[in-house]
């Protein structure tokens, strides 16, 4: 069960995407675990055969419990043809646990009854979106093991439905849960990290033309906002400045080796995720802008990717779209940093001695006192604002 926050410390397994015997390849989705954030899938990280599942579905189990074996590929010269085959390599847990232990062999099942047969059939994860979505599960085709109906194969009927019925909430989520889980961790951020606070106004009018050209001979699904713009400055300043970029742990600062800029996304309803764009000082700004659309759709649709979840390196958050013209983030640990941008205004601006009006917008920082001070937050902050003075070379 991999760690999907500092705030977990179990996971429930609500669904297996593979059976003993299927290959699988770094990337591959294998499972979908549900906690406190949400319906979260499990990728896998090694290149193999599952060997076995040891964990049941909607079996609750700690941080670090072993949820399946796989057999490693054998390494070997490409091309290379083995004159016999190769021992068996030794099997690797999916998620490594912080003390080695035997895995254990689960009982055999007892024997089910044809109507438990029947409802095992569909997997719980995709019983309760169809539940949540108005899908009569007789309407529904399983491509799953033995025919049997999961979360994709539910996903794709709402796809094909002409107009499926309003979710009241996104599938896989307790709202309330979120909720509790948000609010202890913003309790541990307030009461073990010494927070300061700076804001910064930049005039981003430069950035509003860019756009305005930028966008005038493209469809409306094309189209860059300011928001990505935005997290491409944040994302190249943190590269520079990297003691805004890593996290606190057991005393010390670890500065972390990419750029992963979680985004703070508001689900309807209530609840709040920060997933992360990976690698986002790397990343061209047209390709920031279709993650960022893919990431708050499946977020706000309880489907976001562990790798997601785990390890975002520093948080941007943002309420201009409310109104908010200044907020300041709480930190979210073990990491040290989270901007905050505001809503964009019309403001006076001395421009070479004269008043005229420009584009505004105030960003902010909160900063962990331990790592950083006022000093290096200004800089940082001013190193964003001169990013985004010049858009056509973010």
């Amino acid at each position: 069960m991999p760690s999907l926050g500092a705030d977990m410390e179990a996971g429930t397994l609500v669904e297996w995407l593979v059976k003993p015997g299927d290959r699988v390849k770094p990337g591959d989705i294998v499972a979908v675990v549900e906690t406190q954030k949400g319906a979260i899938e499990i990728e896998i990280f090694e290149a193999g055969k599952i060997e076995q599942l040891l964990v049941g579905v909607d079996t609750k189990v700690p941080v670090g419990t072993p949820l399946a074996r796989i057999q490693t590929e054998p390494e070997g010269p490409p091309g290379a043809v083995a004159a016999a085959p190769p021992p068996a390599a030794p099997a690797v847990p999916l998620a490594t646990p912080p003390l080695v232990r035997a895995p254990v062999t689960p009982p055999s099942p007892p024997p089910v009854s044809p109507a438990a047969a029947a409802r095992a059939r569909v997997s719980p994860a995709a019983r309760r979106l169809a539940e949540a979505c108005g899908i009569d599960l007789s309407t529904v085709s399983g491509s799953g093991p033995a025919g049997a109906i999961v979360y994709a194969d539910v996903e794709r009927r709402l796809g094909e439905a002409v107009a499926p019925p309003e979710r009241k909430r996104a599938p896989g989520l307790d709202l309330d849960a979120m909720r509790s889980a948000i609010a202890a961790a913003m309790a541990r951020s307030k009461r073990e990290i010494p927070h300061y606070y700076l804001a910064h106004d930049v005039d981003v009018t430069a950035c509003v033309q860019w756009l305005t050209r930028t966008n005038a001979a493209r469809p409306p699904d094309d189209r860059l906002l300011i928001g990505a713009l935005a997290i491409k400055a944040l994302a190249l300043a943190a590269r520079r400045f990297p003691a805004f970029n890593g996290f606190y742990r057991d005393g010390k600062f670890e500065p972390a080796s990419a750029v992963h800029v979680g985004v703070a996304i508001a689900i309807r309803g209530g609840g709040l995720a920060a997933p992360a764009l990976h690698q986002a000082d790397r990343t061209s700004v047209d390709e920031l802008m279709a993650r960022m659309r893919d990431l708050v759709q499946r977020t706000r649709a309880g489907r976001i990717r562990s790798s997601e979840f785990s390890d975002p390196t520093i948080t941007v958050t943002s309420l201009g779209e409310r109104g908010v013209e200044t907020l300041y983030g709480i930190i979210y640990p073990p990491q040290v940093a989270i901007v905050g941008i505001g809503k964009m205004v019309t403001r006076p601006w001395v421009i070479d001695g004269a008043i005229g009006p420009r584009s505004v917008v105030t960003i902010t920082l909160s900063a962990d006192h331990r790592v950083s001070d006022g000093h290096a937050g200004a800089l940082f902050l001013a190193e964003i604002g001169r990013l985004l003075q010049e858009p056509d070379k973010l």
